[in-house]
């Protein structure tokens, strides 16, 4: 038997879901640095060898990280052709802020 939630609980649950799949995305140093670098950057957006030349890690685990940060919606990516610019997602930046904020503040 299917149970029915309530609207309340719908709620709970996806503040839940997106807390757990903005915390995986913290959960690695290198990104918390790719967030980091680019929060400082705000207005701009930055190119991934522009960060690349910041890290001490490979480009191609460089860009695994930042598909990690983009899948989990904190940053967003513009294609130019042979570059990809990131910058902050601004709207998930603020939620996440938010929701983490409310959890701690329990």
């Amino acid at each position: 038997m299917k149970s029915v939630m309530t609207e309340k609980e719908k709620y709970f649950t996806d503040n839940q879901e997106k807390i757990a799949r903005y915390g995986k995305a913290l959960s690695n140093p290198i990104r918390v640095f790719i967030l980091d670098y680019l929060s400082n950057n705000l207005h701009k957006c930055c190119y991934s060898g522009d960060m690349a030349e910041n890290l001490p890690i490979a480009r191609s685990t460089l860009s695994e990280h930042l598909k990690e940060l983009k899948n989990a919606g904190l940053i967003q990516g513009e294609i130019n052709p042979p570059y990809i610019k990131y910058c902050i997602n601004t709207e998930h930046w603020e939620e996440a802020k938010i929701l983490f904020a409310n959890f701690f503040n329990k």
